[in-house]
């Protein structure tokens, strides 16, 4: 996960926290958090890189939809990065307790 953008890492946690969501549900998601309005330019193409990395799998609903769900790959690289994270949070905590 050390190669991606902190927007994709963010695409990544919006996936794993939603059923399926299709392009759209991921955008509301994201313009909610961000409190401002994500472009369909950016969206896709960052959505296609976590396809093209083996991260996300992209399925077809209907014509004009897509839906993208977590590869195994994607759930672990999310672990790995979630406990990556605690490490460095939990020391943090242990240094502001004993100050």
């Amino acid at each position: 996960m050390y190669d991606l953008t902190g927007f994709q890492r963010d695409l990544l946690y919006v996936i794993a926290g939603l059923d399926d969501p299709h392009g759209l549900a991921i955008k509301d998601e994201l313009e909610d958090y961000y409190e401002s309005e994500i472009h369909h330019g950016r969206l896709y193409p960052n959505l296609d890189t976590l396809v093209d990395k083996g991260l996300v799998e992209k399925g077809e609903l209907d014509r004009r939809t897509n839906f993208y769900t977590l590869t195994r790959r994607g759930r672990r690289e999310i672990d790995a990065r979630q406990e990556w994270e605690a490490e460095y949070v939990d020391q943090m905590e242990t240094a502001e307790a004993s100050s």
